[in-house]
């Protein structure tokens, strides 16, 4: 309905269920490069550029990028791929858009798996009591300035960028798969691009547009996933997102990971997906 083309990368034979996944900040399709590989055997995989990303076209305006047009984008995309359900994955930001849809469409959603990201009415409680976690999510109000965060990422020959996933702050951790000079370059080639950040970051600058929620309950069975050494996402926020699923619940903290969850543990990741995957088509089954 938005006119915008979308760009995606698919695995897996059509007419196989839908995993939809979408990725994070500052990221895109290629973060979810080892899932593409490994669930394509029974799924069609789709990884999307989201709205401003990648080669997914990017208005200008920033109320180009509020919630419902981001929620809106993913019951669209389902529908021209021919489906009208999904297994929906997603991680940090793109974590948020599926917790909305799973909110907004339950219908749409036969199963929802979120990496590092809390319900979003977690998220938004949290952060008024725990100024620590203020203070992580600190750079959503530095993203409120025009041009100026934009400009900074580009600064040094894209060093933040670089040092988001490789430093010892921020990056993936010791024992954790790291970032080949290739993976960093794929990064580095996408976002070098002529106004190629600011579509990511106008995300950002609409956050306030649909927070606090009107519902909460997620009504399918969902699994968290969380990288306990997140430097942007405090842990405690995994175990109080409970209270909103009114179903199977399963939350998974793994201790030595780092935010980017999916890329640090590709392997862990994947197992316990499955494991959710055929424990819940199972007890359906029965």
């Amino acid at each position: 309905d938005s006119g915008l083309r979308f760009h995606y990368v698919a695995a897996g034979e059509r007419g196989k269920p839908l995993m939809l996944l979408l990725h994070g900040f500052p990221e895109f399709w290629y973060s979810w490069r080892h899932q593409l590989r490994e669930f394509k055997s029974e799924y069609r995989v789709v990884a999307l550029d989201l709205r401003g990303y990648g080669e997914t076209d990017a208005p200008s305006h920033k109320e180009n990028y509020k919630l419902d047009c981001l929620i809106t984008d993913i019951k669209d995309i389902l529908e021209s791929l021919g489906y009208n359900k999904c297994v929906l994955i997603g991680h940090d930001w793109g974590g948020m858009i599926a917790w909305l849809v799973a909110i907004c469409y339950p219908e749409m959603v036969t199963k929802l798996i979120v990496v590092n990201f809390p319900h979003p009415s977690v998220f938004t409680e949290y952060i008024l009591r725990h100024p620590s976690q203020l203070i992580k999510s600190g750079y959503y109000f530095f993203f409120q300035m025009p041009w100026f965060p934009e400009f900074m990422f580009t600064v040094n020959d894209f060093k933040v960028l670089k040092s988001l996933f490789t430093s010892q702050a921020t990056g993936i951790g010791r024992k954790g798969c790291r970032l080949t000079a290739e993976d960093i370059e794929a990064y580095l080639y996408v976002f070098s691009q002529p106004g190629a950040l600011t579509g990511p970051i106008n995300h950002y600058r609409s956050i306030f547009s649909c927070l606090p929620l009107q519902h909460h309950e997620v009504i399918m069975p969902t699994l968290l996933l969380w990288g306990e050494r997140d430097a942007f996402m405090e842990v405690e926020m995994a175990e109080i997102t409970r209270i909103y699923v009114k179903n199977h619940f399963r939350l998974t903290i793994l201790s030595e990971a780092s935010h980017w969850l999916q890329q640090d543990q590709p392997d862990i990741v994947n197992k316990l997906i499955w494991t959710f995957l055929k424990e819940e088509t199972t007890r359906k089954r029965e």
